[in-house]
């Protein structure tokens, strides 16, 4: 089985007005970009060519992004799992995520 392109866990995934999972996870793979919940379900999934992606600028916090899959908007913000969001670490994994999306054809907002 290929190894994932991008993994990220413990991620908060919103789809206005409420939160969908605390603990998800952002997955790239085989050319798609997937949401899962913390128990592996499929919120959305979509080639990532199609997906856009972009750093919100009504959040004011660099550990957050908003994804568009299938025409939904999402709102994912890293490093939930700890209980206290934010840090660098959460910055610097929502920047590899926009990257991962960028370098696999998706488009930035």
């Amino acid at each position: 089985m290929a190894e994932a392109d991008f993994s990220a866990t413990g991620v908060r995934i919103e789809r206005w007005p409420r939160s969908l999972t605390r603990a998800g996870e952002v997955l790239i793979k085989d050319g798609r970009l997937a949401l899962l919940t913390s128990y592996g379900r499929v919120i959305d999934t979509a080639p990532v060519r199609a997906v856009r992606a972009g750093r919100p600028w009504f959040a004011g916090r660099d550990d957050a992004m908003v994804a568009t899959l299938n025409g939904t908007r999402y709102r994912l913000t890293m490093g939930q799992r700890g209980g206290e969001p934010g840090g660098a670490a959460a910055t610097a994994v929502a920047g590899r995520l926009l990257e991962a999306v960028h370098r696999a054809g998706g488009r930035r907002d």
